[in-house]
């Protein structure tokens, strides 16, 4: 055997296909691979690299991104310690006896918001750093390509690929704290919210977390995005309508008593059968209290003039649109049974 023919320790075939290309320096000794032979085959020029403290390469050319990915993950995952007999590898869980089970640790950041299928943000092998979400009270350092963020608060990973990925408002909000350009920041928190990744509400409590909302570039792009919020979810009120048989309605408008006070504005308005909507897209923000008051009042207000009042959210538009239209057209239908509403002005908003 030459210096740089690989070793062979002792069979393999149990792992998955990318843990027989990168894995852990103990998983390795585990097979029978000895400290002074991983260190002459991991030397310059040899067939295996140490990728990361305690994650080794096994071969020689430059890592896929499938391989940078599962790497760090291998580098921040807590390792799992199954009681073994000596001699004998450890294997797999039977419910999934080929796919590696990383605990504690998550991909977030940029890279996960590529895995999540955003096209605004770079290539995987672009990255010069990979964001890995790991508890707080991990011992745990960045290292090499891996950046680890710490959170008292883990979230549920989402599997992608194979992989476990923080869900997109937490990976917005860890790839925002290290960016300084407005425009990019602008670009994510608009696709997040056009592509259907995720509502704003849930953006904002992430950042607001994260207590990112104290910086002016992350402020512009946040309005911004509630902006583009609206948009969406009036797109999709208006799609409920058309695809639903809704009567039409008069669109985003004031109701004012005749010779009376003013009402509030609504989003949709049936007057023949005195039902309105209202698109709830407030942000969680520190006057949701107060936000939350003026809504309660007004619809009490409308409610107590006989104005049915139906409220919707843009999560509800976007998971049960069909339900949200069964819920207007029995507002509309009941309207029939209801004692007759006050008359009211209707003005464009």
């Amino acid at each position: 055997m030459t210096h740089n023919t690989p070793l062979s320790p002792r069979p393999l075939s149990h792992l998955s296909e990318v843990h027989r290309r990168v894995t852990t320096t103990a998983l390795l000794r585990s097979h029978g691979v000895t400290a002074a032979e991983l260190n002459e085959q991991c030397r310059p020029g040899g067939p295996w690299q140490l990728l990361l403290p305690g994650v080794t390469l096994l071969h020689p050319g430059p890592p896929t991104s499938e391989e940078r990915l599962h790497a760090a993950l291998m580098y921040a995952a807590k390792e799992p310690a199954p009681a073994a007999t000596p001699g004998v590898p450890t294997q797999p869980s039977a419910d999934s006896p080929h796919r590696p089970v990383y605990a504690d640790a998550m991909v977030t950041g940029l890279a996960a918001l590529t895995l999540h299928g955003f096209t605004s943000t770079p290539a995987l092998l672009s990255l010069e750093h990979i964001d890995v979400l790991v508890p707080r009270l991990r011992r745990l350092r960045s290292a090499g390509y891996v950046h680890v963020v710490r959170t008292s608060d883990m979230p549920a990973p989402r599997q992608v690929t194979g992989l476990p990925v923080a869900p997109v408002p937490r990976a917005l909000a860890d790839a925002v704290a290290g960016l300084t350009d407005a425009a990019v920041v602008r670009r994510l928190l608009t696709e997040a919210v056009r592509a259907g990744h995720c509502e704003p509400a849930a953006v904002v409590r992430e950042l607001t977390r994260a207590e990112l909302l104290t910086r002016p570039h992350v402020v512009g792009a946040v309005d911004s995005l509630l902006a583009e919020g609206r948009a969406v979810a009036e797109g999709r009120l208006y799609r409920m309508v058309r695809e639903h048989g809704l009567p039409d309605p008069v669109w985003n408008v004031d109701l004012r008593l005749a010779g009376g006070p003013h009402l509030g504005g609504v989003d949709a308005y049936w007057p023949e059968q005195a039902v309105a909507v209202e698109l709830d897209t407030r942000a969680p923000r520190q006057e949701e209290d107060a936000m939350w008051s003026e809504y309660g009042r007004k619809r009490e207000h409308l409610e107590r003039l006989g104005i049915t009042v139906v409220h919707i959210t843009p999560k509800k538009l976007r998971e049960s649109l069909g339900q949200q239209a069964a819920v207007v057209r029995t507002a509309l239908m009941a309207a029939a049974d209801r004692e007759p509403a006050a008359h009211v002005v209707v003005l464009p908003r």
